[in-house]
């Protein structure tokens, strides 16, 4: 293949990745995501030792170990849009050779694992809870600017259309699963297996109305009402179906452990989210670290 022209493979001066401002060096073969950047932290105060701490707009990166282990964190913003620049260019870091600018023969496969919070769409999920993604469906249209149909579930997708009914200018949705080696490891009794929901908005996208009217009132419903081969959508969010799409298509492995701050179907909010929070960041590390 030829070599990767500089408007396609964009290098800042300093050697490092356009967007993240990472080279291949600062980062491990572990990567967790956040949404905030202030989060960063509050997964990295675990760290026996913290080695690299670079920031960019909203990407905070930090590497570091944690019980011998090597972690990378790195917040990605909000939405699949962001999670299609930091997908890429993680993939470039260890899967392009920045100096002849080709693709490597040898790849590299990350781990790669959102922590991220959502909010539950059915009653049994409660507040304060884990979901771990099993499958995620995207409401955005990303995915469908690659050569994916191989990484989608078309059965689930075909199904999804079908119940959903939506707007004929909305984007199709898409269905995606995590990595089954990832999900053995962290689906433990003290967590719910999920089938999460990433839209491409908080408020309209996911039913949520404060003085704009909804084009569907029923679109929350339909989603909590809709089951295909025994799985429900559990919970709603941004960035899960991306993080899985391109991780599939890359070569990587994909999961997304989310804390729920809220129920949908209750009305319920978490008293203490940031508590919630450091459960699910105590939980991924000692997962992560177990044998």
């Amino acid at each position: 293949m030829n070599h990767l022209a500089a408007s396609e493979l964009i290098l800042n001066p300093d050697g490092s990745i356009y967007h993240l401002n990472l080279r291949p060096e600062h980062i491990a073969d572990t990567i967790l995501l956040v949404g905030d950047q202030n989060r960063v932290e509050k997964i990295t105060q675990y760290f026996d030792e913290v080695e690299v701490i670079i920031k960019k707009r909203e990407f905070h990166t930090q590497t570091g170990t944690y019980k011998g282990k090597r972690i990378s964190v790195i917040s990605t913003g909000i939405g699949t849009d962001n999670i299609d620049i930091v997908l890429n260019e993680l993939d470039a870091l260890v899967n392009i050779d920045f100096q002849t600018r080709r693709i490597k023969e040898e790849k590299t496969s990350l781990n790669i694992i959102r922590i991220g919070t959502s909010g539950s769409i059915q009653k049994e999920i409660p507040v304060d809870s884990i979901v771990v993604s099993e499958l995620a469906v995207g409401f955005d249209s990303l995915l469908h600017f690659y050569q994916s149909d191989d990484v989608q579930l078309q059965d689930f997708n075909e199904a999804l259309e079908n119940h959903l009914q939506t707007y004929v200018r909305n984007s199709k949705p898409y269905v995606v699963p995590a990595d089954p080696s990832l999900v053995q490891k962290f689906l433990t009794p003290d967590v719910y297996p999920g089938f999460t929901g990433s839209n491409v908005g908080f408020y309209a996208p996911q039913g949520r109305v404060l003085r704009l009217p909804l084009r569907d009132d029923n679109m929350k419903d339909k989603l909590a009402n809709f089951s295909f081969k025994r799985k429900k959508i559990t919970n709603l969010e941004m960035e899960t179906s991306a993080i899985f799409g391109l991780s599939k298509m890359l070569g990587h492995k994909a999961l997304s452990l989310n804390a729920i701050i809220a129920n949908r179907a209750t009305g319920n909010f978490t008293k203490d989210g940031a508590l919630a929070i450091d459960n699910t960041i105590r939980f991924t590390l000692e997962r992560l670290t177990s044998a």
